[in-house]
């Protein structure tokens, strides 16, 4: 599933093409994605778009009336694409701007696309979402303080959206090597000190996934139809058995809250 880098990326990408144009024409060939288009999508042609930015996983496209909120699900892409370019089997969406088109492209349909006519905030998919991992806001004193009395496993609080948002799997493995914090401990043991370095950590590895394109696994794509390439520089994830970057010791995979994990247990006691 694209994280918080890659969709990042794909915004990065779309925005100079929607910024300020009107849109010429709407088609949903498929309404039927994890939750119905609504009608309204259907009706924004004449709008001008005034801004296209990033809430966790969502896309906002501001439309003057609402906004439009999409998601790319687990095996979706934005693509831009000049007018009238044919729509292939998994092209369920396209949103014309002059001579160009936003195409959402979904195989398994579990993306999204969405209408909200008051604050995207208030939709009840964002309105419960945590703090955002590149903000000010994200600190080590506001990580140190959320932890408190949670019990659970400290990777599985890093990718709860109601917590902090857009960290998924992939980026929880690796912001917690590099900060030397074992996925299984308790979120509730995390000190001051191990939350100054888990907050960098977080920090830079997802800003150095941005400059990277993102990471590009099974279906990612950036806009322009180019794969990322962070996977070239992961420390553990996938790496199972493989020697530790910085120690050599055997990479250990295991499962916690039903999702892979990888990590040293050398560096990570």
């Amino acid at each position: 599933m694209p994280e918080l880098p890659e969709v990042e990326v794909t915004r990065r990408g779309i925005e100079p093409f929607l910024k300020g144009q009107t849109i010429t024409a709407v088609e949903v060939r498929e309404p039927r994605l994890r939750w119905p288009v609504p009608v309204e999508v259907g009706t924004l042609a004449g709008c001008t778009i005034l801004s296209v930015k990033r809430r966790a996983k969502y896309i906002l496209v501001d439309c003057g009336a609402g906004h439009l909120i999409l998601h790319l699900g687990m095996s979706g892409s934005l693509r831009i694409l000049d007018a009238g370019a044919p729509a292939g089997k998994h092209d369920h969406f396209d949103l014309t701007v002059g001579e160009k088109v936003l195409r959402l492209r979904d195989p398994r349909r579990f993306g999204a696309v969405l209408w909200s006519a008051e604050s995207p905030e208030m939709h009840r998919l964002l309105s419960g979402l945590g703090v955002e991992p590149l903000s000010a806001g994200f600190n080590a004193r506001h990580l140190h303080a959320l932890s408190r009395g949670h019990r659970v496993a400290m990777k599985h609080f890093l990718m709860d959206a109601k917590n902090v948002v857009g960290v998924g799997n992939i980026y929880a493995n690796e912001s917690l090597h590099r900060a030397r914090i074992h996925p299984r401990m308790k979120a509730a043991k995390l000190t001051m000190k191990q939350s100054e370095r888990l907050v960098v950590e977080v920090k830079d590895t997802l800003k150095a996934a941005i400059r990277a394109g993102g990471s590009s696994l099974r279906d990612f794509v950036n806009s322009d139809g180019s794969s990322g390439y962070f996977q070239q520089a992961y420390q553990v994830y996938g790496r199972g058995g493989e020697p530790c970057r910085t120690c050599k010791t055997p990479i250990r995979r295991a499962v916690i809250g039903q999702r892979a994990t990888f990590y040293c247990t050398v560096c990570q006691k």
